[in-house]
């Protein structure tokens, strides 16, 4: 059965993207990372929020550009927005959440379904359907942006810590659903 993970690289002051969903902070941060290397050989589906679909890319002047993690994964994507465009060989668009989150799982298998975006992570943590969170630490302060979490109180378990040089990885299981 699938789990449900909300992995996400975020500044140290708790931000997500910068102002107007700006990713370009992230650029010089991305390197290796075994964790996330790791990861990628886990993750069976994704759950994507529109914004994030089509938002800006901090892969996108490099060979990954427009890809998931940066070409570093392929599979099914499950886009949730009020306007679908046109399905293709992975690419699904889905009107909402659940509908969304039904497929992922049952696309993903045993594996995650990676959750990509804080809004549709927030409302995956409402419907008491999320499992675990990975956040990426970046050493910068951004000021502004997209937060990591808008909501109630969460309690969260530690379940790994890490670091590399770019950034240390938190990785929690949500233990109040």
């Amino acid at each position: 059965m699938a789990k449900t993970l909300y992995s996400v690289s975020m500044s140290l002051d708790g931000y997500i993207a910068g102002p107007g969903g700006d990713m370009s902070w992230l650029t010089d941060h991305l390197g290796p990372n075994p964790l996330v290397g790791e990861l990628l050989g886990d993750i069976g589906a994704l759950l994507v929020g529109a914004t994030t679909y089509g938002g800006d890319d901090p892969h996108k002047d490099d060979e990954g550009a427009g890809k998931a993690f940066g070409g570093g994964w392929d599979g099914p994507q499950y886009v949730v927005t009020h306007h679908p465009g046109r399905d293709s060989d992975n690419l699904f668009f889905v009107p909402d959440v659940a509908t969304g989150l039904d497929a992922a799982e049952a696309a993903a298998g045993d594996k995650y379904v990676n959750i990509m975006g804080a809004d549709i992570a927030r409302q995956v943590l409402e419907a008491g359907r999320l499992d675990e969170i990975l956040t990426i630490v970046v050493p910068v302060l951004l000021g502004d942006g997209t937060p990591l979490f808008r909501g109630r109180t969460v309690q969260l378990e530690r379940i790994h810590h890490s670091a590399v040089p770019q950034a240390n990885n938190l990785w929690f299981k949500v233990s109040s659903r």
